[in-house]
């Protein structure tokens, strides 16, 4: 489930309607197979075939760790097109960025959510075509006020002020559904005029009904957002559930 790419990386989607990390290693292991995957539906429905190979042959290709950057100062130089993964810790952000590289390992789990709080950015291709960038988790109850604020801010001048900025992947966990400090990073996105899309992530973790209903209400909640996709993928790390879409997306947001 996808929609098409409108826009820069600070444009309001197309279709959007009332107008109104976890840590990373630096090691690149070896693509798994990037081929056909399970998307639960059989064949993507709605998207360019061309695109859907395009996006398998890049993510089969290299992707290598290029830096973490702890402030703005040490960001790396806006040379090429940026997609930024968002989301709560123990979302499965790390999960899913392995999947979507076909690696084991390219974004290593914390052993405690929410303990690296730097921007950790990954080169995809060779030459590299673009970046992905893994953003700290939030809402993890033991960080000390400090820390939190240090996130925010940094977060926040990230996601206004990087004009290599195509997309954001807004990330919600299927079992719990859209919680009030997503709603509280949806509002920083919105602020910010950053397009982003949301994408439900460990969806083969609950019942095909209960998937359901959790992505009525998700759409529901992004189609009153301002800057945000109305149509909402989703997607299972462990069950290769919509990864296919999920590429096809993050190569066209980067293109757009």
């Amino acid at each position: 489930m996808m929609t098409s790419a409108p826009g820069n990386g600070h444009a309001v989607p197309a279709g959007a309607e009332n107008a109104g990390a976890e840590g990373t290693g630096a090691e690149n292991t070896g693509a798994e197979n990037t081929g056909a995957e399970n998307t639960g539906t059989g064949a993507p429905e709605g998207i360019d075939p061309a695109l859907l190979e395009r996006a398998r042959m890049l993510f089969a290709g290299p992707i290598e760790f290029l830096k973490s950057a702890p402030a703005l100062q040490f960001l790396p130089d806006p040379e090429m097109p940026e997609v930024a993964f968002a989301g709560r810790s123990n979302v499965g952000k790390s999960s899913l960025l392995n999947a979507l590289t076909g690696r084991k390992s390219i974004a290593r789990a914390s052993v405690t959510p929410g303990r690296t709080q730097e921007l950790n950015f990954f080169e995809v291709g060779e030459p590299a075509l673009l970046r992905l960038v893994d953003m700290p988790g939030y809402g993890f109850a033991k960080a000390p006020v400090k820390v939190v604020e240090q996130w925010h801010r940094l977060v926040r001048d990230y996601l206004r002020g990087r004009v290599v900025l195509k997309r954001t992947l807004l990330l919600i966990d299927s079992r719990h559904g859209v919680k009030p400090i997503d709603v509280d990073m949806m509002r920083m996105l919105d602020e910010a005029a950053v397009g982003y899309r949301v994408v439900l992530t460990k969806a083969d973790k609950i019942k095909a009904g209960e998937l359901a209903a959790v992505l009525a209400a998700t759409q529901a909640v992004a189609r009153k957002r301002i800057a945000a996709f109305p149509q909402v993928l989703v997607t299972s790390a462990e069950k290769k559930m919509g990864i296919a879409e999920l590429r096809a997306a993050v190569l066209a947001d980067s293109e757009s």
